[in-house]
């Protein structure tokens, strides 16, 4: 982007400082109907061991985290770094149209206008500023994970340490809601942590090439 903003740590810092709570809000009971059901929210709220939690927690990363989550990250920084407002803008209204993602519709979109409303003095990035008007005007719904891809766009962030620093930060808010009921050891958590962590820079990779592909040629 021209005239880029100086680059403050903490811009993304407090992003992901929020990602934690919206990920028990995805854990609470509402939320969890969105991933199957009852039955998925009686799994993650009886989770009472690590095999409990760990399937609740690769049934989440399959069907939302890195499908739906990572992928619009990705999408939204493409856009930005190319400066396509309207695509932005058209990618935010598909995410509405996700089954999985309606049940904490509310809790993204407030971190969302949250963090977009930070970038509000930067007057001279133009389409910051026409992407939160869109959302003043009920056009967009600054999901947070579109603004997420925006502000590492905006600061020239590395793409895949992004990704992967949400990707983890959100696996921990789930792990820490359950420990704080106390079913789990701080051992655990760490260990649990590391260990579905260490499927993410493959998915990484996997979403950043399909996204950054060209489409094939036709032939003839």
């Amino acid at each position: 982007m021209a005239n880029q903003p100086k680059v403050t740590p903490q811009v993304v810092e407090e992003f992901l400082g929020d990602v934690a709570p919206l990920a028990e809000q995805i854990g609470s009971a509402q939320g969890l109907l969105a991933l199957g059901g009852a039955a998925a929210s009686r799994k993650f709220h009886h989770a009472a061991d690590l095999p409990s939690l760990r399937g609740f927690l690769r049934d989440y990363q399959a069907q939302i985290l890195v499908p739906l989550e990572l992928s619009a990250i990705c999408r939204a920084h493409g856009h930005a770094s190319r400066g396509e407002i309207r695509e932005l803008i058209e990618l935010d209204r598909q995410l509405a149209h996700e089954p999985l993602l309606q049940r904490f519709a509310t809790a993204s979109q407030r971190v969302g206008k949250t963090q977009l409303k930070r970038l509000r003095p930067l007057r001279d990035q133009r389409l910051v500023q026409r992407y939160l008007r869109a959302v003043q005007a009920g056009e967009a719904h600054a999901w947070h994970t579109v603004v997420y891809g925006l502000i590492l766009s905006l600061y020239s962030l590395p793409l895949r340490q992004g990704l992967l620093s949400y990707a983890r930060q959100t696996t921990r808010g789930f792990i820490c809601s359950v420990a704080r009921r106390g079913k789990l050891t701080e051992r655990e958590c760490v260990g649990l942590l590391d260990e579905l962590s260490a499927d993410f820079p493959a998915a990484v990779n996997a979403i950043v090439g399909s996204i950054a592909s060209p489409p094939p040629l036709l032939p003839g």
